[in-house]
């Protein structure tokens, strides 16, 4: 029994007059890292960074696709109607009720959102990993919604930019999900093709087949702090090698201190850098020489 819970918060409601149900549970989220209590309208304003620590939390996909663009406008390109539950996979659940959940959970349709807009005055068009919709897994509708969202990059000439948080592919689709690596692949070969700009920006946790296909094919590939990025996780690595694996493996800082991850940025100049990189690479004017 915790005591604060069912005991005091309660005792203080009624002191207060008001009934135990209003509050939510919510209020105070912990830091993983440190411990520390932050309360969660200081988090979010804060871009889902634990103040002290500098902590990245998982940030929603809506709130990520607002930081991104200037003034928080975009178009929210649509999501692609694709079969659903094609193998009528069950296991300890029926695949049906599980999308059910994840729906009334984030109020999307799958794992994907995406939209095109200005980032500091650049057209770009971001596409965002929703982690709380299945683990962010790729399954027929993301591998879909990422295609779509790169050939409006191209119809548009823009640079698209990607946000990885995924435990892998869906294995309720089976086959059909190990399908969209290849095709997601051949997406950014179109981009390349184009000749526009592909940005990776990895986030906490990006593994197994989405790691293995179009999050590590972008032109810039950015992590933020403290993010796990592998193909299989460390605990099945040292039990198959039988061996510790350094401290920090398959983190950030490990992979830019190892070449594969080309910075390590924090979530609050993202935009900036992107705008950036997208005005070097297209050798577009900057906006300081503009308004001179």
């Amino acid at each position: 029994m915790n005591w604060i819970t069912n005991f005091v918060r309660p005792k203080i409601n009624s002191m207060l007059g008001r009934p135990t149900a209003d509050v939510p549970e919510n209020l105070w989220i912990k830091c993983p890292e440190t411990g520390e209590m932050v309360f969660h309208k200081d988090l979010e304003a804060n871009k889902w960074v634990i103040p002290n620590s500098g902590y990245h939390m998982k940030m929603p996909a809506k709130e990520r696709l607002v930081d991104l663009f200037d003034d928080g406008r975009y178009e929210a390109l649509p999501q692609p109607k694709v079969p659903q539950d094609p193998l009528k996979f069950r296991d300890s659940k029926k695949y049906a009720d599980r999308l059910k959940d994840g729906r009334a959970k984030t109020s999307q349709e799958d794992t994907i959102l995406a939209g095109v807009g200005q980032v500091r005055g650049v057209k770009m068009v971001g596409v965002v990993h929703e982690f709380a919709f299945m683990g962010g897994s790729l399954g027929l509708a993301a591998g879909e919604a990422i295609i779509k969202a790169f050939e409006r990059a191209i119809a548009e000439r823009c640079p698209l930019v990607i946000f990885p948080a995924s435990g892998g592919a869906r294995m309720q689709e089976g086959i059909l999900s190990l399908m969209q690596l290849p095709r997601t692949t051949v997406a950014v070969e179109m981009l390349k093709e184009a000749g526009l700009p592909y940005f990776v920006v990895l986030t906490n946790p990006t593994t197994g087949g989405v790691t293995a296909s179009y999050a590590m094919l972008g032109d810039v590939h950015l992590a933020e702090p403290g993010a796990e990025i592998c193909f299989a996780g460390k605990r099945v690595i040292e039990q198959t090698i039988r061996e510790k694996l350094p401290e920090g493996f398959q983190t950030s800082e490990y992979l830019l201190e190892h070449g594969m991850v080309d910075m390590v940025i924090r979530r609050h100049d993202i935009p900036d850098t992107l705008a950036r990189l997208t005005r070097m690479m297209l050798n577009l004017p900057d906006v300081v020489a503009e308004a001179a």
